[in-house]
């Protein structure tokens, strides 16, 4: 049968055989590109070679098979189209995300995708391709959004097809250029969420069919709507026993407002493990979602270099290439060698390189309107890849794109190096993942203990914790990361506010009677979900953590398990510690916790100090709630008191609120037996010695102040 299909070709080039793939004869001639592939030169044909040509339907059904059984030679031909990008920007387009809650399936629906459309070899080998970062794949979660490239042959609408848009738009057959964005799950990277987005016309919704939608589903899913995207609903992980897709159904149009009886609306049941259903999510990318105006069908008209407008929505740090700017384009074209400029800076710069990532980074000759790629510019500082600027040509002037709005950040800490002669490589390494990660704000600051360090803000612990492993793994550095605090606002007798995130800033009790008129602390609106039978030792966690109960309500859920869901208000200072593996330890792991700021409430709050050998260490000094100082001041000097190793002097350790000291413990130092060698004679020999040692610890004390080491890693 094959052989039927092989025709002869005029003269060629010997060793090469040329592989058309084409879609049906109605599709315009562009859809079609003639791609080379090397081949073993034969001794009977050293001047023509066979050529295959092999339709969009055959490639359909072949890609739809199991991965293992698909046929070799579909396979390497979808992979030698995906991997000719000379005819990518005369392709029609489609920008999509894939959006969902923790663990619910993106990364893994990802790699379906990519070998689906021949971008990564069918060889079972696939895990987290697009979670590129040691901590990515340690911790199994998505930390950065990655933007891939990929081809995907269309071969038209069945017969079943009913258009989801009011004036019967449907795709033509032929080849399309899908960009993928895939972003993070957690709440922590909610920036990361919100920056993509805006580069996308439609969102892949994927939930659990076994869990249904979760909190997280819901706070995605209303950035996707404030973009205005095309929402396609996937239900994965269909082919599990506990699946039940009739309620998750039920819970989109309940929860989330999805009627999911309309056309263009309706879940799509795939399991993204075994591939089973995934062809459908390329279908319906393609048919529930129109072309940016002006890229129909590929065409050129009006995607040449005037009126050029790119949106830079991300920007990494490349120790050979420099700054690397990931950009969507909304109009016009750039090649290699143009001269483009910021609107943020009004700074000039010449592109030295373009491409895609597909899923590597590739270079191309130019970049055109409704695709993602990279840019690589003459860029002196790494501060001048701002995100959410707009680059056009330097001979125009262009309306800016709308950017981003900067973030708040939630939590702060220190850090500081171990070394205090490692600083400014410390330095320059924050600032180069700052650069990565626009969300992380980063101030100087010095302690008395640890020296020169940095205060930065994060937008909660797991961010934090990120943040500081890949300083680790990416940089190498070891570091000391101060007990995280957050914002809070000081209301001064002369009118004047003021937001302080560093406790050594914060008045002391004796300060505030005649200087601060008012002391607030950050709210956060907290949405608990879990099965009924948690319900009662959560909301025991919650009180002790000074919540205030707003609402409970019992939602239709996916899963036979009844489940409740809980709406406290919460200081933020008691959450960004112990309260989420509480928590989860409290709920077997069951519960899911979201939370939103809540502005701002009046408290009573109070600075706590430690004092060792009456030497305040201001890198220990905690703001917290007066009610619950005593309980932290006596566990911390207990800790303290542990850890810190036993001196030739004693060692004092308390802990203080303004001049008042609550609680203290000593160290005892240690003293040697000067009397072992007399033996007899009169006390006054022995009192000698004693005496003597003893004025000798006064001055080893009076040395000492200040000079307690104390073990950074425990």
């Amino acid at each position: 049968m094959l052989r039927s299909a092989c025709r002869r070709a005029g003269p060629s080039v010997p060793g090469r055989s040329s592989v058309a793939i084409a879609g049906p004869s109605a599709r315009p001639s562009a859809r079609a590109t003639d791609v080379s592939v090397p081949s073993q030169p034969s001794s009977s044909h050293l001047h023509r070679s066979p050529t295959t040509r092999i339709s969009a339907q055959s490639r359909r059904i072949s890609t739809s098979v199991p991965r293992a059984s698909a046929p070799s030679s579909s396979g390497s031909a979808s992979k030698a189209v995906a991997r000719d990008f000379s005819q990518f920007d005369r392709l029609e387009t489609r920008t999509f995300s894939i959006i969902s809650h923790v663990d619910h399936g993106k990364s893994t629906l990802a790699d379906r995708l990519l070998e689906l459309t021949g971008t990564i070899p069918q060889d079972g080998s696939n895990q987290q391709v697009l979670d590129k970062l040691k901590v990515e794949r340690e911790r199994g979660i998505t930390v950065k959004s990655q933007a891939v490239t990929m081809v995907y042959d269309y071969d038209g609408p069945r017969d079943d097809f009913i258009s989801a848009f009011d004036d019967g738009f449907a795709p033509k057959p032929g080849r399309y250029l899908l960009n993928l964005i895939d972003c993070p799950g957690h709440v922590d990277f909610s920036y990361e969420v919100s920056r993509s987005l805006s580069a996308c016309q439609s969102a892949l919704l994927v939930v659990d069919a076994t869990q249904g939608v979760q909190a997280q589903s819901i706070t995605v899913f209303e950035l996707a709507k404030q973009k205005d995207l095309a929402i396609v609903p996937v239900l994965n992980k269909s082919d599990l026993p506990a699946a039940d897709p009739d309620r998750c159904a039920l819970q989109m149009e309940e929860i989330l407002g999805i009627d999911t009886t309309l056309p263009g609306q309706e879940p799509l049941l795939i399991s993204a493990k075994t591939g089973r259903g995934v062809d459908s999510v390329l279908r319906a990318l393609v048919e529930r979602t129109k072309p940016p105006p002006g890229v129909e069908d590929g065409k050129l008209e009006g995607r040449e270099g005037p009126s050029f407008r790119a949106l830079v929505f991300d920007s990494w740090y490349d120790q050979y290439k420099g700054v690397v700017s990931l950009v969507s384009i909304a109009d016009g074209a750039v090649k290699k060698g143009d001269r483009i400029t910021s609107c943020h800076t009004g700074k000039r710069y010449e592109v030295l390189s373009l491409g895609v990532n597909s899923p590597e980074m590739i270079a191309t000759d130019v970049l055109r309107k409704g695709q993602v790629g990279w840019i690589i510019a003459n860029m002196k500082d790494m501060s001048e890849a701002q995100i959410g600027d707009t680059f056009h040509l330097s001979s125009e002037k262009v309306e800016p794109l709308e950017g981003f709005a900067p973030t708040v950040p939630m939590v702060y800490a220190g850090i500081f190096p171990i070394e205090t002669t490692d600083f400014l490589k410390l330095e320059e390494a924050i600032q180069r993942l700052a650069l990565n990660d626009r969300s992380v704000t980063v101030q100087r600051e010095s302690s008395m203990a640890l020296g020169q360090g940095c205060r930065l803000g994060f937008l909660g612990l797991l961010h934090l914790d990120v943040f500081r492993q890949r300083l680790e793994d990416e940089y190498g550095h070891a570091i000391l990361v101060t007990a995280p605090s957050v914002p809070y606002k000081v209301t001064w007798r002369d009118g004047r506010e003021e937001i302080v995130s560093n406790p050594i800033h914060f008045p002391d009790d004796s300060e505030r009677k005649g200087k601060v008129t008012l002391l607030e602390e950050p709210m956060v609106r907290g949405v608990v979900r879990c099965p009924e039978e948690y319900t009662g030792e959560i909301m025991q966690l919650c009180a002790e953590h000074r919540g205030e109960q707003l609402d409970v309500s019992f939602p239709p859920t996916a899963s036979a398990i009844r489940s409740v869901q809980m709406t406290y208000r919460l200081p933020l200072s008691e959450i960004v510690t112990d309260f989420f593996d509480k928590l989860k330890s409290c709920s077997s792991g069951f519960a899911s916790f979201e939370y939103s700021e809540d502005g701002y409430q009046a408290s009573d709050l109070v600075k706590l100090n430690f004092l060792i050998s009456n030497t305040v260490l201001d890198s220990l000094s905690i703001i917290m709630h007066r009610s619950k100082v005593l309980y932290n001041a006596r566990a911390w000097t207990k800790k303290l008191k542990d850890i810190i190793p036993r001196q030739q002097f004693e060692v004092s350790i308390q802990a203080t609120t303004g001049s008042k000291v609550i609680a203290r413990e000593t160290l005892s130092a240690y003293r040697k037996d000067v009397t072992a060698g007399l033996y007899g004679g009169h006390y006054e020999r022995k009192l000698k010695h004693l005496n003597k040692q003893k004025e000798g610890k006064k001055r080893l004390k009076a040395l000492g102040v200040g000079r307690v080491q104390i073990p950074t890693e425990k």
